[in-house]
This record gives structure tokens, sequence and C-alpha cells, in this order.
């Protein structure tokens, strides 16, 4: 898998047009994109559908947490839209994460298609252990990713969503074939309401699969570059962990 694989683009954007004008200015580097909440209640399943049609691994990124029978129909439903990465809260626990697991084997096997990766989202990134307390959550936030992502695995869920703050972690704990998809990888200036990041040359060296990357590519002035010089800082990361080359 190359550099560029490894790099998912967050849409974060508030329609379809502005979806569609990002992706022109981010060139061919963009390969794999992720679908949020508000793009999709705006855009809905049909961008989905065209996004997977053109090539680009699709990361529906709509977080599912209800009772395992309406998470089990609506992963059916990302199944049918080719989605390549589907997630969902941990926190709805192992028979809701099961459901899920089981619903998009049987539709993936039923239809002949990949089933798509299945990720747990632990700790939001935009939670630090004050706001976790506030929950009542009184273990610190490393646990609870922890704590999650061992059910996320015993429900036999593919990966985690964590920030790259508990990546060394999760790799420790998980080993080497439970993915890590990371959000929160930020540019080394500027702040915002993500409280726990890291660079991109960071978040893999630690061990990330995939890095979920938005604000540093949307709003730069050439997006094309800002992702390319991403995609390097991953590539050169990866030669530095020894993992293979780009």
């Amino acid at each position: 898998m190359s550099a560029a694989d490894r790099l998912l683009l967050a849409l974060d954007v508030p329609d379809e047009g502005a979806a569609d004008a990002i992706l022109a200015r981010a060139g061919e580097g963009a390969r794999g994109v992720k679908v949020g909440q508000q793009l999709f209640t705006a855009a809905g399943p049909g961008l989905v559908r065209r996004l997977t049609a053109s090539g680009r691994r699709v990361f529906l990124d709509l977080k599912f947490h209800d009772i395992p029978n309406t998470v089990a129909g609506a992963t059916r439903e990302a199944v049918k839209l080719g989605a390549a990465f589907l997630d969902l809260h941990a926190a709805g626990g192992r028979e809701m994460m099961r459901a899920a697991v089981d619903a998009a084997g049987d539709e993936a096997a039923r239809r002949g298609v990949a089933r798509p990766k299945l990720l747990a989202v632990t700790v939001l990134t935009s939670l630090d252990a004050p706001a976790l307390r506030a929950t009542g959550v009184e273990s610190s936030v490393e646990s609870q990713v922890l704590r999650l992502a061992g059910l996320a695995r015993e429900a036999g869920m593919d990966g985690v969503v964590a920030s790259p703050r508990e990546i060394a972690a999760l790799r420790k704990e998980t080993g080497s074939d439970f993915l890590i998809v990371t959000p929160g990888i930020r540019s080394s200036s500027g702040g915002d309401d993500q409280k726990r990041t890291l660079t991109a040359r960071e978040a893999i060296h630690a061990g990330a699969d995939y890095l979920v990357v938005g604000r540093p590519v949307i709003a730069a002035p050439d997006p094309a570059a800002a992702l390319a010089a991403l995609i390097a800082e991953i590539a050169a990361a990866r030669g530095e962990t020894g993992r293979g080359a780009a």
C-alpha cells in the first residue's frame, strides 16, 4: 500500500458542490475520502455512490450508535453504497458491534463484494481528561481508549478510530493486525477544537495505518501541494519505521 493510500481526505464541507471543488483542487492525490455527518446529511447516499464509482475509497464516518438491530440495518445499507470503511461508537457495546460485523459480512457475501473495514470510535479527539470526567468516565483517556478497543476486538471489528496520542499504546495492546485510523492530524501551526493531535510523520511513526486529514488540506491556498506534502511526510515516516516503501 502506497503512502497516498494511507491518507483519507476529510470532506468536512457543507454541500456536494463544495466537496467537488475541493476534490478538483486536491487532484489525483485524493484517492481516499471521508464523508461525515454534515456532508452526508446534505448530499445523501448518491454522493457516496458517485465517489466510489469514480474509484475513490470512501470512509463513511457516520458513527452509528443505536440498538443492535438498527445498527445492523444501517450497516447493510453502507455495504450497498460501496463504502470501504465504516465506523460506529464502541460505547454502543459488544452486541451492537457484533451485529454490525455480522450484517456487513452477510450483505457483502450476498453481493459478492469486499466487506468494508469496520472501525470502532473510542474517545473523540475533541475530548480531554476533564471533558471525559464530565461524562461520568473517571479513568484516563488512554485507559478508556484501550478498554473500548479491547471490546471492539472481541466483537470482531477490524480496528479503531483513535487520536494520535493513543496510537503507541493501542499498537502495543492490540498487535499489528488491528487497524488504527487516526484523525486529529495537524500541521505545526494553528490551533482548533482537536485537543489530542500529532503531525502526519509522528502519527505514522507511532504506528497508525491510516490518517484522516481535513483542514490542513482544505484550508490551504494550494490543496494539491498541501496533500502532496502530507503524502511525502507519510512516506518518509514509513521509511523511518521500516514499514515499507511508499
